[in-house]
């Protein structure tokens, strides 16, 4: 017996790779104290991409502003 092959939800916004990549650019950009390298990295990332990034950390009780001011201070949120 074979199980069916997981397909992705297609009501849910999904983070493209690309996205993920400029938020990690913006996050490592503002903790070596780059402010203009971060704002380029997040000026890069797609729509879609910022519904599902708001999305999740709504999930969490966050934002993305308190998000990027504790990466500011050297917080790690992958640590």
């Amino acid at each position: 017996m074979s199980t069916p092959p997981a397909t992705a939800r297609t009501d849910v916004p999904q983070i493209s790779l690309m996205a993920l990549g400029d938020l990690r650019d913006a996050l490592t950009a503002l903790e070596l104290g780059q402010g203009p390298t971060a704002i380029t990295a997040l000026m890069s990332i797609d729509a879609t991409s910022w519904q599902a990034i708001e999305q999740r950390l709504a999930v969490v009780g966050g934002d993305l502003r308190r998000l990027l001011d504790r990466a500011g201070h050297g917080f790690n949120p992958l640590a």
